[in-house]
């Protein structure tokens, strides 16, 4: 199993484990409408919904972002029970027909927390990130132990459809060595795994939305932003996700013990997802671990590069299991 919690007291083996490959191990150890068209259409019932989806299609390329029929004239499909009925078939995944809507690269920061025992974690990541071609970079900053004594080196990960590449990720593997994972492998697709939700997981996501809240408007690092909070469901947006992060999402739909996962979002006067964050929720035979994930998006447009490791590269030897959980 992926995700591996401490049943141990106290300190830092009561900090739940939920990185494969030892990235949170090591930290154990220690486009839509403008501003002005939001209008209630936007704010309520189907609206939200439709609004929400239409952003995360409009970033990731997978659909044109434009409101389905069903949703449109249905103003009781915004509630749990009604909302836009799941379409599977009409509501497939098209990456070449919405392609002219991908809104290409972004700056983005990433965080992730949980808490166990008394004790509290939390990863930052900060990096780029190409929605065309679903690849990123990301430098992962792992917190101390928890007494403050250890420094952990900062990890670069390599994010791409289908594997996630680490450097520096400690525990025997060689300093100048990537480590490979098949994301379609893993219990939770990649959503904790690397300590960093995949920002195109972390859109994807939001397709498969059942229910939403327009909570009010907030400001964002100075930009004005609609702030819209609901429930999705993992099963659901992996049928609708793209060709080439299909499988991973799939994954976690599997892997997880429930397909609901709690949001918040924030689109700014363009309808572009500026922020999203998660809460999941996972049970290892013990009680139910509950995680935080935030992406933060920005910059939009930066140029991204984000060249492969060769296959000399990547080590394939043992991993040291001592500091594993």
């Amino acid at each position: 199993m992926v995700v591996q919690q401490h049943r141990s007291g106290g300190g830092a083996r009561a900090v739940c484990a939920l990185v494969a490959m030892g990235v949170m191990a090591a930290a154990a150890g220690c486009s839509g409408g403008g501003g002005d068209r939001a209008a209630a259409d936007d704010r309520s019932g189907a609206g939200a919904v439709e609004t929400v989806r239409r952003a995360a299609a409009v970033l990731t390329g997978t659909g044109t972002g434009s409101a389905s029929p069903s949703a449109a004239g249905n103003p009781g499909a915004g509630s749990p029970d009604k909302a836009d009925p799941d379409k599977a078939d009409q509501d497939k995944a098209d990456p070449g027909k919405g392609s002219r809507f991908l809104a290409g690269t972004a700056q983005v920061s990433t965080s992730m927390e949980t808490a166990a025992g008394g004790t509290r974690v939390t990863i930052r990541g900060k990096g780029t990130y190409d929605f065309r071609t679903q690849s990123g970079r990301l430098r992962v900053v792992l917190p101390q132990d928890a007494a403050g004594q250890e420094e952990h080196l900062p990890m670069t990960e390599l994010l791409a459809p289908g594997a996630l590449y680490m450097m520096n990720r400690g525990a025997g593997v060689p300093r100048n060595k990537w480590v490979r994972i098949d994301t379609t492998a893993l219990a939770d697709g990649n959503l904790v795994t690397g300590g960093a939700t995949d920002p195109m997981a972390a859109a994807e996501l939001l397709l498969g939305v059942r229910a939403v809240t327009y909570v009010g408007e907030s400001d964002l690092a100075g930009v004005t932003v609609r702030h819209y909070r609901g429930t999705t469901d993992i099963a659901r947006a992996a049928r609708q996700a793209s060709a080439l992060s299909r499988a991973a999402l799939k994954a976690a739909a599997k892997g997880f013990s429930t397909d609901t996962v709690s949001f918040d979002a924030y689109l700014d006067d363009q309808g572009r997802l500026r922020k999203v964050r998660h809460r999941f929720s996972f049970a290892n035979e013990g009680p139910a671990v509950e995680v935080v994930s935030t992406t933060l998006l920005y910059g939009f447009g930066v140029p991204v590069s984000v060249p492969m490791p060769a296959g000399r590269d990547i080590y394939t030897g043992e991993i040291e299991q001592g500091r594993q959980p």
